[in-house]
């Protein structure tokens, strides 16, 4: 999970070298204080998921996640 949070973040300047790096984790936690950034995103995956469960069967995101895939749009040997 932790590349999830650098890539919400992203970069920074580095003061005494002007080039561009990622952050450490410790970095973020200091920059960025949540009270758990785990717990953030496993909440809003919950939260789509109960907007999944709510939609129509024709929507794609109720079939996506839903419907076992069945094999269309594989290239054929």
């Amino acid at each position: 999970m932790n590349w999830v949070i650098r890539k919400v973040f992203g970069l920074k300047s580095d003061e005494v070298t002007e080039e561009w790096r990622r952050l450490h984790m410790e970095e973020l936690n200091v920059q960025y204080p949540s009270p758990n950034n785990i717990w953030v995103i496993k909440s809003k995956r919950m939260k789509w998921t109960g907007h999944v469960t709510c939609m129509a069967e024709r929507r794609a995101a109720y079939r996506f996640s839903v419907e076992k895939p069945d094999g269309h749009g594989k290239t054929r040997a």
